[in-house]
C-alpha cells in the first residue's frame, strides 16, 4: 500500500506545477518575439543546432522527406503512442549530458505554420522542441510564422504608441485643467475666499 497522503505535499506539487507551467509559457513567448526579429534561417537556438537538425532528420526519416508535413503539423497522437515515446525517449536521453534543461517542459506549435494558441500547442521536452524547431527553421517552414509574428509585433507597437499618445495628451489635458482650476482658486480666494481649491 502506498504511503499516508500529505496535503501540504501535494500542496507543493501544485506550485511546482504552475512554475513550470509559468516558465514554459515564458520560454514560448521569448521564442514567438524572437521569431518576429529574426528571419527564422538566420536564427540559432543552441550551440549545437547543426548535430540536432542532423540527428532529428536522421532518427526522424518522417520529418526529413519533403514537402514536410509531418514537421509542420505535429501530429500529438503519434508522438505519444508506444512506437513514438520510445523513439523520442532514445533521441532525448543522447542530450542528457550537452543540454541543459534537455527535458524541462516546453510548449510547441503543433502547426508550424501559426501563431502561439491554447488549440495549437502541445507539451514537450526542451530537446523535442529544439529538434522540431531547428528543423522547422532550417528547412524555411518557420518562414510563414516569422510573418505572423512580425505583424503581430507591428500591431502591438502601433497600439502602444497609440496608447502612449493618448495617455501624454490626456496628462497635458488634466495639467491644463488642474491650472485653471488653481488659477480661479486664488482668484476666488482674492475676490472674498469663497472658493477654495486643494492642489
Amino acid at each position: 500500500m502506498a504511503g499516508q497522503f500529505d496535503p501540504n505535499q501535494a500542496q507543493n506539487l501544485v506550485e511546482i506545477e504552475k512554475q513550470f507551467a509559468v516558465k514554459a509559457v515564458e520560454h514560448a513567448q521569448t521564442y514567438w518575439n524572437i521569431l518576429a526579429k529574426i528571419p527564422p534561417r538566420e536564427l540559432k537556438l543552441t550551440r549545437y543546432d547543426d548535430e540536432i537538425f542532423e540527428h532529428t532528420l536522421r532518427d526522424f526519416p518522417e520529418f526529413a522527406t519533403a514537402p514536410h508535413e509531418r514537421l509542420i503539423a505535429l501530429d500529438e497522437e503519434w508522438m505519444k503512442s508506444k512506437e513514438g515515446k520510445e523513439r523520442w525517449r532514445v533521441f532525448i536521453n543522447t542530450y542528457e549530458k550537452k543540454i541543459t534543461d534537455y527535458n524541462f517542459g516546453s510548449l510547441i506549435r503543433t502547426d508550424g505554420t501559426k501563431e502561439y494558441s491554447e488549440t495549437n500547442t502541445i507539451f514537450v521536452t526542451r530537446i523535442q522542441f529544439y529538434a522540431i524547431e531547428i528543423s522547422r527553421n532550417r528547412l524555411g517552414l518557420n518562414d510563414k510564422a516569422h510573418e505572423v509574428a512580425k505583424e503581430e509585433a507591428r500591431k502591438e507597437r502601433e497600439e502602444k504608441e497609440k496608447a502612449e499618445k493618448k495617455k501624454a495628451g490626456k496628462k497635458k489635458s488634466d495639467k491644463g485643467k488642474a491650472g485653471q482650476m488653481g488659477k480661479a482658486g486664488r482668484e476666488g480666494e482674492w475676490e472674498g475666499g469663497n472658493h477654495h481649491v486643494s492642489l
